[in-house]
């Protein structure tokens, strides 16, 4: 049998234990139910011990997390409803994002993980999404927050096709339409350079994926959690299930 592909995952946070041992397990499950072996990447790294730890792997997630990306990193300041940023884990995530840009891994990014995708390419966040009819925030107890309306013609629209076996996306006025959870106050503005925009809510336009424009290389982000809803989502599962077969695929894919 061909070995698991490798999926490095940074721990969430520097400092909340008690998140970081909720959360991380539903990652790891999540690549593990797709064929992946996920690996535990630590903030407390240093350089070398990331660049030695991720030679060995062939493919990311970045998680989500309660902290927000530090707004100066995008040219703004601080606004009050902005939580405070963790500093290592954008180092490990920004190492991460470089590394696989340098070496053509694939990447998988999830809320805090979009979001610091956008911004490593120089976009920039909504620091709070001001109230609107859709509760962004509405956190992972509720199992369907909205939907969000994908281009079909897409990376992520491929993925959730409903041309495979899911049937959670069926397509309304030329989108595919996607129900999803939903736990963020924070979204991307203005979109990185080389970032396309693959997926809004419908209902009040904020951006729900975005993803590489390069053609051959996998490099997805969403707002919400599929890792949550693995589960019970053939759509999950199918995103899942497409980063570890990159992963898979790698270095196949950049030739």
């Amino acid at each position: 049998m061909p070995t698991p592909p490798r999926i490095a995952i940074p721990i969430p946070t520097t400092s909340d234990l008690e998140y970081n041992q909720r959360s991380w397990p539903n990652y790891a499950e999540a690549v593990r139910q797709s064929g992946g072996d996920p690996i535990e990447i630590p903030l407390t790294s240093t350089r070398q011990e990331l660049i030695s730890l991720f030679a060995t792997c062939q493919g990311v997630v970045l998680p989500g997390s309660p902290a927000d990306v530090n707004p100066q990193r995008y040219g703004q300041e601080p606004i009050p409803e902005c939580a405070p940023a963790d500093l290592s884990r954008e180092t490990v995530d920004l190492f991460l994002l470089e590394e696989a840009h340098q070496q053509h891994k694939p990447v998988l990014a999830i809320c805090f993980g979009t979001q610091i995708l956008n911004v490593w390419r120089g976009g920039t966040l909504i620091q709070d999404l001001a109230p609107m009819p859709v509760n962004h925030g509405a956190g992972r107890s509720v199992a369907i927050a909205h939907s969000a309306s994908i281009a079909p013609e897409s990376l992520l629209g491929t993925v959730v096709s409903p041309n495979s076996e899911n049937t959670e996306s069926p397509e309304q006025e030329g989108f595919l339409r996607l129900p999803i959870n939903s736990s963020h106050h924070q979204a991307v503005g203005i979109p990185g350079e080389g970032l396309r925009i693959s997926a809004r809510c419908p209902h009040d336009a904020v951006i729900e994926a975005i993803e590489s424009d390069a053609p051959g290389h996998f490099v997805l982000g969403v707002q919400w959690h599929p890792e949550r809803s693995y589960t019970e989502s053939p759509a999950s599962q199918a995103l899942f299930g497409r980063l570890v077969q990159e992963a898979a695929a790698w270095p196949r894919s950049t030739q």
